[in-house]
């Protein structure tokens, strides 16, 4: 019986990679084009502004609405684009 017929054969996936390195990456495109994003926090705030600059463990956001903020990376739940002007 050849195995893909063989209901006990299970095909071995490899799981998807912890880390694509693209991170910083996206963060710079991010910068470069002065892109406005939606920072959303662990606390559940939501921060709106662009990244000016990043690094391994914080991102800088400059805000027009008040002062930049340095984050740490660690309290961003996800970061996304904002589809409206700055």
């Amino acid at each position: 019986m050849p195995p893909h017929s063989n209901p006990n054969f299970a095909k071995k996936r490899t799981p998807p990679p912890d880390e694509t390195f693209e991170e910083a990456n996206y963060l710079k495109a991010l910068g470069e084009k002065q892109k406005v994003v939606n920072l959303k926090l662990a606390d559940g705030e939501v921060v709106r502004g662009w990244i000016e600059y990043y690094d391994k463990h914080m991102v800088r956001v400059t805000r027009d609405d008040g002062p930049n903020l340095f984050i740490f990376k660690h309290e961003i739940v996800y970061i996304a684009e904002d589809g409206k002007k700055k």
